[in-house]
């Protein structure tokens, strides 16, 4: 993650505690980092670096951050050089946090992390996995991949990153393509990559949202601070979206559900025919999850209503224009936004980048303009803080 940030271009320091010291040497993180590098707070005291550090910083990512890291940050104590660079920084500070499951799971480090992330701090979800010995369980630190690119959107998003207005929210995002096999070799599929839904979940985790990603195969590292949920066929989709979204306040079906699948899977591979001897398959309807979700009267815990958006990859034909086809989905599903891609072509298929037109239940639009696909999912998100605003 060091070498991630330094070679994009920022300019790096790094505050070790003692015991970070005891697994990977100050020489290490000094060749790295190109800077000398301390824990303690009598280093280079002429320039008063505990607090110097603090002020300066664009950005603070705590990595891997201990239950007892975190428990010095939630009481304001400090007794070295990261903790009183944590006091004194007024610029975003995102905590990785990695521990073992009861110590992550223990009331005190719930409740620190609570304090944290009431005072704006984005705390990531812990991944779950292999942790030392023979445990596994949530605790384990996301990859440094993942890190790296939740503290990109948070370092994007500047001063309104402290001011973490999903916190307190509970989202559901899908993602990716379903399939539907034919035999156990052959399926039916289409074009979606999950990366448009991965951005989502990214970009709601570091506005603080407590994020589950229902994720249709997609390969694709799991998000930092996110719950990913792996589906493949479309009833497992459905399955997973509907077990998420009981106690969510909004759920964005960024997937691709296959429309069909075949009415009988083939136990053996289907042997290839002459062509005298085409193989016949019937296709039966899947179920339609974005409209069984629109005609629920989804709720979050029984209190706020739940926000519902949607997807439409659309083209136009001799019949109406893309945005006209988008409209009638739109009343047709039930949802409160439609986020509409013109995939004319095969465009926005496995792109970095998207363009969208967001159409709003009770009319308007919103158009985003080509760009990263985080830079869409943060429009969608203030789209849906904005339906949350009207109904409050």
């Amino acid at each position: 993650m060091l070498r991630q940030f330094s070679e994009s271009g920022h300019d790096v320091t790094v505050v070790p505690t003692e015991a970070a010291l005891r697994f990977v040497g100050a020489a290490t993180w000094e060749a790295l980092s190109g800077k000398p590098v301390s824990s303690s707070v009598f280093a280079d005291v002429p320039s008063v670096q505990h607090v110097r550090l603090g002020q300066q910083a664009d950005l603070v990512v705590v990595a891997p951050a201990t239950a007892n890291v975190m428990a010095n940050a939630a009481h304001g104590l400090s007794d070295d050089l990261l903790t009183a660079t944590l006091l004194t920084a007024r610029c975003p500070v995102v905590f990785a946090p990695a521990m073992h499951t009861e110590m992550w799971e223990h009331p005190a480090t719930r409740e620190n992390v609570a304090t944290l992330r009431a005072r704006g701090a984005v705390v990531l979800e812990p991944a779950s996995g292999r942790l030392t010995g023979a445990d596994s369980g949530p605790g384990r630190l996301p990859e440094a991949a993942e890190i790296f690119a939740a503290a990109v959107e948070v370092l994007r998003r500047g001063a309104a990153a402290q001011h973490t207005d999903l916190a307190g929210r509970s989202v559901v995002v899908s993602a990716g393509g379903t399939r539907e096999f034919l035999d156990p070799v052959r399926y039916l599929g289409n074009r979606s990559s999950g990366k448009q839904g991965y951005a989502l979940a990214r970009t709601a985790a570091a506005r603080g949202a407590d994020v589950t990603l229902v994720a249709a195969n997609v390969t694709m590292p799991d998000p930092a601070g996110v719950k990913v949920v792996r589906v493949e066929s479309t009833t497992e989709l459905r399955d997973a979206v509907h077990a998420a979204a009981r106690s969510a306040d909004a759920v964005v079906m960024a997937a691709a559900p296959a429309d069909f699948r075949p009415l009988s899977r083939s136990q053996y591979k289907i042997k290839k025919r002459t062509e005298t001897q085409l193989t016949t398959v019937e296709l039966t309807e899947n179920p339609d999850i974005l409209a069984e979700l629109g005609s629920s009267s989804g709720t979050a815990g029984g209190s706020r209503r739940r926000v519902l958006v949607g997807f439409a990859a659309e083209t136009g034909d001799d019949e109406a224009t893309v945005l006209e086809h988008a409209r009638e989905k739109l009343a047709r599903k039930g949802c409160d936004l439609l986020v509409v891609n013109d995939v004319s072509g095969g465009a926005v298929f496995g792109a970095d980048d998207n363009e969208a037109v967001i159409l709003r239940r009770g009319g308007g639009e919103v158009r985003v303009d080509r760009s990263p696909k985080a830079a869409l999912a943060h429009v969608v998100w203030d789209c849906v803080l904005q339906c949350w605003d009207a109904e409050s």
